[in-house]
Parts: structure tokens; sequence; C-alpha cells
């Protein structure tokens, strides 16, 4: 009985962690000149706070809901996909990202 209660709570816990991180689609691409390109897509009705990071840069952005990002480029040809490091979440969980009043 203790078996059974134990792995229903370790399937409660990572079913919980699967649905808290938000929904969102990552694009790469290669354009004219051959340069690394990534766009996130929000699929969330929420806003979303996140970042595009290549090489150790990061850039902050504030993603609306059902919205695409803008495309960040690479700067080097010898870039590619591996290379960009990507992550969002809900910007109502970090309140330092919020607009001033």
């Amino acid at each position: 009985m203790k078996i059974k209660i134990f792995i229903y709570f370790i399937l409660l816990t990572v079913s919980t962690t699967i649905y808290a991180s938000p929904n969102v689609m990552v694009k790469h691409y290669r354009n004219v000149k051959n340069l690394a390109e990534i766009q996130i897509i929000n699929q969330t009705i929420e806003q979303l706070i996140c970042y595009v990071a290549i090489d150790g840069h990061k850039v902050y952005f504030r993603l609306p809901a059902k919205q695409p990002s803008k495309w960040y480029v690479a700067t080097d040809e010898r870039f590619n996909h591996t290379n960009f490091s990507t992550w969002c979440d809900y910007l109502s969980l970090h309140p330092k990202y919020h607009k001033n009043k």
C-alpha cells in the first residue's frame, strides 16, 4: 500500500512539472547570408518573459500571448542551431521584468 501511494505521488509530481512550463515553439532557419536565425512563438494565452542567447550573450524580451518573437540572427555563419539557447517563463512569476509604473 505504501508503495502505491509513493508511486502516485511521484506521478503527480512529474505530471505537474510537465504542465507548469509554458507552451512555446522554436523555429530555426538559415537566411540568404547563411547565418543562423531563431524565432520563439508563444502558444499560450499569457504574456511570457523570454531570452535568446548565443555565445553567452542574452537578449531578454516580453512575448505577447499567441505571438511570435522577431527573428534573432547570429553574427557568424559558423554558428548553427545548437549554439542558441532559449528560455521562457510566465511574466507573472517574474516581477522584476514588469514595466515600472
